[in-house]
């Protein structure tokens, strides 16, 4: 082999073998990072529950610091603009109830209060009681789900959702004064028998490859390794056997 093929061929094996521990090392850092999340999310969900961010809060809201936060907001709940958003959850197919809670200042944070199966898309035919007056919920705040879902996009004139859209459900709703995230209500104190909606179906679940994909890259990188060393010896040994 020609030198410059030779020296061509040795830029791809170092330049190969540093991406792929490149790669490793970022999935590695990557692991870290998912890890302290969940973590930060275990202690949110399970915290004692804190006022929901406030109007002049709304603004700052992130997903990163507030989402999965154990809050409780009070407020009436207006039953009569509620909207039902396509769900796939432990108990089967159905729909969440996503219904506003007007605060007495006038501003509104969209509650999801549970999810129904389809026998029980309609008011009458459930089984919890109907909160009216002022309420207190409890609840895990969760970020607006814009631009559908299962494939779907959200068609507000025909009243099908498929994911949780705050702005575009207010908007659907003539509310213009909602907060910038919904809260997934908590599950109510059981009661023996199951009532709709049904509460506290909130799935935390991040994945985390992260372990297997840099085991993955760092098995590339030293089997670039191995085949340089064999190319190597198996060179050395033909440049011997020819006298060079």
């Amino acid at each position: 082999m020609r030198r410059g093929a030779l020296a061509a061929c040795a830029a791809v094996v170092v330049l190969s073998f540093a991406g792929f521990i490149a790669l490793g090392t970022w999935q590695v850092e990557r692991r870290a990072w998912k890890l302290d999340l969940i973590d930060r999310v275990e202690h949110r969900v399970h915290a004692p529950a804190i006022a929901a961010p406030g109007r002049e809060r709304w603004p700052e809201v992130t997903a990163a610091r507030d989402e999965y936060l154990h809050v409780s907001v009070t407020g009436t709940f207006l039953h009569d603009r509620e909207t039902l958003v396509m769900a796939v959850t432990e108990l089967g197919s159905g729909f969440w109830v996503l219904t506003p809670l007007q605060a007495r200042d006038g501003s509104v944070v969209l509650v999801n209060r549970g999810f129904v199966p389809p026998e029980a898309r309609e008011r009458t035919a459930r089984t919890a009681t109907k909160p009216e007056g002022e309420t207190t919920v409890t609840g895990l705040l969760r970020m607006s789900e814009p631009k559908g879902g299962f494939l779907r996009n959200n068609d507000a004139a025909s009243g099908r959702w498929y994911s949780r859209d705050v702005q575009a459900i207010a908007a659907a709703r003539g509310q213009a004064v909602v907060a910038p995230y919904f809260i997934d209500a908590d599950a109510p104190p059981s009661a023996g028998e199951r009532t709709w909606p049904a509460g506290g179906l909130t799935v935390i679940n991040f994945h985390n490859n992260h372990l297997v994909y840099a085991l993955t890259w760092y098995a590339l990188a030293l089997m670039v390794a191995g085949a340089a060393w064999r190319f190597m010896r198996e060179k050395k040994r033909q440049d011997k056997a020819a006298g060079r």
